[in-house]
């Protein structure tokens, strides 16, 4: 049994923040890659309005493609429309951004809490009158919940209230977001703890961390202790939110792996799959994106190596000779 999932979001968060626009064949190509390499989940896209997030406007015909590999996919979705359109994939889930800042969700999608709980109220009335076999699961994503560029702190009892809000409308459960990358590992504790007591242990799985001032993965190893067992990284740590000043830089996959790995906890992740998604990802991406991350650069240490393993052996073994 592998015991976390790491979800790779650099499909969806990566690519909507670089001026590019991978065509679709590469985004393919790079996502049959991740799931080759083990990636239990991967982010495929946002179902979101084309003129806005041009590099999105493919999603539907990716996720068609992902649909195919060994990987549960995840598309992002604003409102009802976006909903219709990732269901021509039969996702296994679909995350709402519900953004705590409601100065960011005006930036966002132009929408007041209230018009956000309605479209969620409406979303859900709709997964209700499909089969059990074609609903996918139905998260709120609660973004800018430790803190908000535009806003500057965000009070954690607005969070709380908001996410008993979106489990009373219907969702399957909540996720929390450091969009803007404010977190640190007390207050992500905290947050969890407080989350979690309101809508019930088994609501609250997730997180989103950013890194963008280097707290991403101290943030995580806060949560995984909090009982958290999927965390979103991006290959190479691309991303960040588009309508947020200064909001750059997702966890780097690539490092999450290792220090989970290291720690002795299995993602069922092969490295060397990784890595050689990483190096597909390079060539395939203008030589003027850059890509982070420690560990690819400085190699595994000597003598251990990282193998996925379905039938959930350790992952983190010495290597031979």
């Amino acid at each position: 049994m592998v015991d976390l999932v790491v979800s790779e979001v650099g499909p969806r968060d990566g690519l909507q923040n670089i001026d590019y626009i991978l065509p679709t064949q590469d985004k393919c190509r790079w996502i049959e890659a991740l799931a080759a390499a083990g990636l239990r989940e991967i982010e495929v896209g946002s179902c979101v309005s084309p003129k806005a997030v041009p590099q999105m406007a493919d999603t539907p015909e990716v996720a068609a493609f992902a649909r195919r590999l060994n990987t549960e996919i995840a598309i992002l979705i604003p409102n009802l429309k976006g909903l219709k359109r990732a269901l021509t994939a039969n996702p296994q889930k679909i995350s709402i951004p519900f953004s705590v800042s409601e100065t960011h969700s005006l930036k966002n999608l132009n929408r007041t809490h209230a018009q956000m709980l309605d479209g969620v109220e409406e979303i859900c009335a709709y997964l209700r009158t499909l089969p059990a076999d074609e609903r996918p699961e139905f998260e709120g994503g609660l973004s800018t919940a430790f803190g908000c560029t535009l806003e500057g702190p965000v009070p954690e009892d607005r969070v709380v209230t908001l996410a008993e809000q979106l489990m009373a409308a219907g969702c399957d459960g909540v996720g929390l977001a450091d969009t803007t990358g404010y977190a640190n590992p007390a207050q992500v504790r905290r947050l969890i703890r407080r989350v979690k007591a309101a809508v019930g242990e088994q609501n609250l799985s997730s997180v989103h961390l950013h890194n963008t001032r280097g707290q991403g993965l101290a943030n995580a190893l806060a949560a995984l202790e909090e009982g958290i067992t999927t965390l979103d990284s991006s290959m190479a740590g691309l991303g960040g939110c588009p309508f947020a000043p200064g909001a750059s830089g997702n966890i780097v996959t690539e490092d999450l792996v290792f220090m989970l790995e290291a720690m002795g906890l299995n993602t069922g992740i092969d490295y060397d799959g990784l890595i050689r998604a990483r190096e597909l990802l390079q060539k395939l991406l203008p030589k003027a994106v850059e890509l982070y991350g420690f560990t690819p650069a400085a190699g595994l240490p000597k003598g251990l190596c990282i193998r996925g393993d379905s039938q959930g052996d350790s992952l983190y073994v010495a290597s031979p000779g």
